[in-house]
């Protein structure tokens, strides 16, 4: 009961207290630091085939196609599939979702 009866005796110093929390929490607000730019770690991973002798139409029939097929229809939890056949090389970056990697840790 002390403190109710120090509230009821002086009631302008929890009116001030609450000011002051309040003033607090908004100073403390406005100075967080923002970042526009996070910093993001987004599970990728990259495929690079190398065969020698092909070219560009013959690695994107041989190679590109049949290891697209065989990745998106065995391993759950792709995103995004990127591509890119150049002479005698392709490269393929699988971007996968935040949450089929958690599910596997």
């Amino acid at each position: 009961m002390g403190i109710v009866r120090f509230a009821l005796r002086w009631p302008y110093t929890f009116y001030v207290l609450a000011l002051l929390i309040l003033f607090l929490g908004v100073t403390a607000f406005r100075s967080m630091p923002t970042d526009i730019f996070p910093e993001i770690d987004i599970p990728v991973v990259t495929i690079i085939w190398q065969y020698t002798g092909l070219s560009t139409p013959e690695m994107e029939q041989r190679v590109t196609t049949y290891s697209e097929y065989a990745l998106s229809t065995s391993v759950n939890g792709i995103k995004d599939i990127e591509a890119q056949t150049l002479d005698a090389s392709r490269s393929r970056r699988s971007i996968f979702s935040r949450m089929s990697i958690s599910i596997l840790q």
